[in-house]
């Protein structure tokens, strides 16, 4: 049903070095591109995420109780693109591990602009 997700940036330059590292963790790449923002997926008939500028002008902000949730495979993998994220700068919000009952493992951060993600699976 989703997509895409877009996120607010106030430093493209910084947004895009951010997120290429992170989306080599799922197979994704750049798939489109402008001055004001960037796209990453595994392809146009994937979901993807973006970062974007402002269309307003205005700054980017962070919206309160948004989070992106980005799927993977396997606990391990969790812990790996949770790694990756905040050795790429990203905030830790919430150590990677199981959720509650079920089989949900998760891991969270905050990108550099402070939007709110996390990485998980079901196991």
């Amino acid at each position: 049903m989703i997509g895409y997700v877009t996120l607010g940036t106030n430093d493209i330059k910084k947004a895009a070095a951010f997120y290429d590292e992170l989306a080599k963790e799922f197979g994704a790449k750049r798939i489109m591109e402008a001055d004001t923002f960037i796209a990453w997926g595994t392809s146009m008939a994937s979901p993807g995420i973006s970062v974007i500028k402002p269309y307003d002008g205005k700054p980017a902000t962070v919206g309160n109780g948004v989070m992106v949730a980005l799927a993977v495979d396997s606990p391990e993998k969790v812990k790996q693109v949770h790694a990756r994220a905040l050795a790429l700068g990203a905030k830790d919000e919430g150590a990677p591990g199981p959720r509650g009952d079920g089989g949900f493992h998760a891991g969270y951060f905050r990108d550099l602009d402070g939007n709110k993600l996390n990485v998980f699976c079901m196991a």
